[in-house]
């Protein structure tokens, strides 16, 4: 075969792929609407939302689960019948085909015991540890929220103050974005039909209706929704003939959020608050897991002092898909878990000199595991090279030096430290 005709063939199978998973919308599926949040309400906050099963079958899924499950599978065999089992850009296609079924799986679950547990197949659970011996994210959950509580209030300033609506984010975030995609810069507009505060897609921002936010809440937006997220769709919708690479499964959310996270950091746009909510979202899954219902998680959301709103859209965001009383989907692990992942991916391949691989976090919808392989498949011209790339991963000379002293810093014991420093703190 010739290298047209291999690359004829890679690129029909990746569009293949595109094109089946095109109506699956996890997130869409899995929403309550606004009448659940009403009878919540209106029974004072004392009820449990009426959701079960039944509830999920009213809202049936936009195709037939089992036939897509059917489509992936044959997507899958013809990878292997036309690429062979050893290809490297047909192991992340077939890898890929079996994820989306499993996503099936979940969303065929809805409302049903095993929705929780196909969750945890996909995005894992708080109590995954990252090695044998090491913490869990809940003991992440527990030791971070222990120091944000000792500096929240230290670390508040003027950028914290929510000031600007809906409607002026969107002139400044617009604004922002233009500076950094050019003609490519997405369309911002408002929405109220998101939980979140914003949501990003291929070609748009969306800001929540009502919702307020200060300058940091924008810096936060444009470096993790813009940045990252657009920025990542942009670049693997550039992809002649890899276009799989604009789209992802659970397994690219890891390397996504976890990835906007790190920007958030690399850029100082973080703050205690944001770190805080991201932890608390840690301790809900991990409460929910262990048996907690709705009313529970929603009560640890007030008592971390957050309006009954507020707390109602966080609970909401734990238990969707699910029902108030089944277990949590887990898919709000992913930020700190793909943080952790993809940190240590960066210090290890500046310790083993692999300094080109780490603007390919940005390639598109990208996993970790794929980064190596991908590597290969720009040196054979299958893939291009990532157009839109944060400067901290254009210039690497910064986050290169910053690294190698972590990768030493990590040997100090801090526990020793502080006795080292009890009589200067």
């Amino acid at each position: 075969m010739s290298d047209s005709a291999y690359h004829t063939t890679i690129h029909d199978l990746s569009e293949r792929l595109v094109q089946a998973q095109r109506p699956i919308r996890i997130l869409d599926a899995l929403k309550w609407d606004n009448s659940i949040q009403q009878a919540f309400f209106d029974k004072q906050c004392k009820e449990l939302p009426p959701v079960d099963t039944e509830y999920y079958q009213k809202n049936p899924l936009k195709f037939d689960p089992d036939k897509k499950i059917e489509e992936f599978q044959l997507i899958e065999r013809a990878i292997r019948k036309e690429l062979g089992s050893m290809s490297a850009v047909g192991k992340i296609m077939s890898r890929m085909c079996r994820e989306y079924s499993t996503v099936v799986d979940m969303l065929k679950a809805r409302g049903t015991p095993s929705f929780s547990r196909f969750s945890q197949q996909l995005y894992g659970s708080s109590d995954d540890v990252f090695y044998a011996g090491a913490p869990t994210l809940s003991n992440l959950a527990e030791m971070v929220s222990q120091t944000l509580h000792f500096i929240h209030d230290q670390a508040v300033n003027e950028e914290d103050e929510k000031r600007f609506t809906s409607t002026e984010a969107i002139s400044i975030l617009s604004e922002r974005l233009a500076a950094y995609f050019g003609d490519d810069s997405p369309h911002v507009e408002l929405s109220d039909d998101i939980v979140a505060d914003a949501a990003a897609g291929a070609e748009r921002i969306r800001l929540r209706e009502n919702a307020m936010f200060s300058l940091r809440d924008l810096r936060v937006l444009e470096v993790h929704e813009g940045w990252v997220h657009l920025g990542t769709t942009l670049n693997g919708l550039r992809q002649p003939i890899c276009t799989f690479l604009s789209k992802g499964p659970p397994s690219s959310t890891v390397t996504q959020e976890g990835l906007a996270i790190i920007m958030e950091i690399f850029t100082f746009s973080s703050h205690p608050g944001r770190m805080q909510g991201l932890t608390d979202r840690i301790t809900a899954i991990h409460m929910a897991e262990n048996g907690a219902d709705f009313i529970e998680v929603f009560n640890f959301f007030v008592q971390q002092g957050f309006a009954e709103e507020e707390s109602y859209f966080r609970t909401t965001r734990v238990f969707r898909g699910s029902t108030p009383t089944l277990g949590p989907f887990t898919k709000d692990l992913v930020y700190n878990r793909g943080f952790i992942l993809i940190y240590n991916y960066i210090r290890l391949a500046i310790q083993k000199g692999l300094l080109t691989r780490i603007p390919l976090l940005l390639l598109g919808k990208t996993t970790l595991e794929d980064l190596g392989a991908l590597s290969d498949l720009i040196d054979e011209g299958i893939v291009i090279p990532p157009k839109y790339v944060p400067p901290q991963f254009k210039d690497l000379a910064a986050l290169s030096s910053w690294m190698c002293y972590s990768l030493f810093l990590n040997q100090l014991n801090l526990k020793r430290l502080a006795e080292e420093y009890k009589d200067i703190l």
